[in-house]
């Protein structure tokens, strides 16, 4: 359940497709050499707990563990507790690297690993959590054309912006089967930016960081590649 260097979504998009509650592996954390991530769902959420090194044991929180074993031999009697929510969280399942880890964006798989017995295409249409991504963007606006931060949440083919995070009712929702195109943009006088491009108005959006924006747009470009993907598959099936 060790998974080297997969980044924290492919984490989240590994344990939420295909895991359950309890699911957990442990990655590299990108913060600091002698750091580690422990990824673990919880029901609708994947919590990140940090893991220290320090050449002899391993410290989690208060505790200090002398070896990985003993840490999760521990945490499965003791939950531990989700960040925000509160959640409480047991550590049950490894996420087993014995896998083939997908490329969470160009070529996403379903595995089969979690003793299922089910086919991908089974697995398939009941993981809308795969492809997921939520985050801070400035946006720029319609008829002014000012620039205000928003919050964004992807999910399945829906690309929702709120007032922030906090807001229950989204501003808009984005139907991206309509969207033709998404691009970095370089006409603007920020950095970091990309479009999204549908008939009746570009989206102009930017991001804190060049990676940031990056991968929004790896993920959007992905999520209308798998669009066009199943119309054509739908219309192969018409003519047929």
């Amino acid at each position: 359940w060790y998974h080297d260097s997969l980044t924290r979504h492919a984490a989240e998009a590994l344990l939420l497709s295909n895991g359950q509650d309890g699911s957990y592996l442990l990655r590299k954390s990108n913060e600091r050499e002698d750091l580690y991530s422990l990824s673990v769902r919880g029901k609708d959420s994947v919590k990140h707990f940090h893991v220290e090194h320090t050449g002899t044991s391993y410290k989690f929180g208060f505790n200090e563990f002398s070896s990985l074993k003993e840490l999760v031999m521990h945490f499965a009697n003791q939950p531990l507790i989700g960040s925000e929510t509160g959640t409480l969280i047991v550590l049950k399942h490894p996420y087993p690297r014995q896998v083939e880890e997908p490329s969470i964006y160009e070529s996403v798989r379903v595995h089969t690993a979690m003793q299922t017995g089910r086919t991908e295409s089974d697995l398939v249409p009941n993981a809308p959590s795969l492809g997921t991504k939520e985050g801070y963007l400035i946006k720029q606006g319609r008829i002014v054309k000012n620039w205000k931060t928003r919050w964004f949440t992807l999910h399945r083919n829906e690309l929702k912006y709120f007032k922030d995070q906090t807001a229950t009712e989204p501003i808009r929702a984005l139907d991206l089967t309509e969207c033709s195109a998404v691009q970095f943009d370089y006409s603007q006088e920020r950095v970091n930016c990309f479009c999204l491009v549908f008939p009746l108005r570009t989206y102009y959006l930017c991001a804190k960081t060049g990676i940031e924006a990056d991968e929004w747009i790896k993920i959007l470009r992905w999520k209308l590649s798998q669009i066009r993907k199943q119309l054509e598959e739908r219309s192969a099936t018409l003519s047929s």
